[in-house]
């Protein structure tokens, strides 16, 4: 008989910015391995992904949830908003730089909890936008699930190669 996990969804802050870090390397490694040059994944996930990179945000204003599971606390997934880096913004738009979960959670609630904490807490903006590769079909389908629609394209860089990605928004 499968169970569902425990799990809190708790805020985040500077003090999470290395299970940020492992959950984020984590996940990225897990979804591209194979599909996105290895040693540019690696080369990302260095600078990216590490803890200094979350607390870089978090210091900009950066709000974040870490999903944690039970027994034992250990995080499995977390969700970033900030100020939008994307070209498609517009006034009062935020959006979701990350959502991620390692792939043995997906298909559990604990993403669309998730979720939800990042949809709250974007309300009384306009829009709440996010990026995601072109050709990630899961992840574009629980996007359009909860709202999100396209709106354009952008490069995205992952370590100095360039991926197709998809920009979505939702409106508030």
């Amino acid at each position: 008989m499968n169970t569902l996990p425990i799990c809190r969804i708790r805020p985040a802050g500077p003090d999470d910015a290395d299970a940020l870090a492992l959950v984020g390397a984590a996940t990225f490694l897990e979804s591209f391995a194979g599909v996105v040059d290895g040693a540019a994944l690696v080369t990302h996930c260095l600078h990216q992904h590490s803890a200094g990179a979350y607390r870089a945000y978090f210091a900009k204003g950066a709000k974040a949830w870490l999903a944690q599971i039970e027994p034992g606390g250990a995080p499995v997934g977390y969700a970033l908003s900030c100020a939008p880096e994307l070209d498609h913004a517009r006034p009062g738009d935020v959006e979701l730089k990350r959502i991620y979960l390692l792939s043995r959670f997906q298909g559990t609630p604990i993403a669309g909890a998730l979720m939800r904490a990042a949809l709250d807490e974007a309300q009384g903006h306009a829009r709440l936008l996010l990026g995601v590769k072109a050709d990630n079909h899961r992840a574009l389908a629980f996007y359009a699930k909860h709202g999100f629609t396209p709106i354009g394209t952008r490069r995205f860089d992952v370590g100095g190669k360039t991926y197709d990605d998809a920009v979505l928004a939702r409106p508030l």
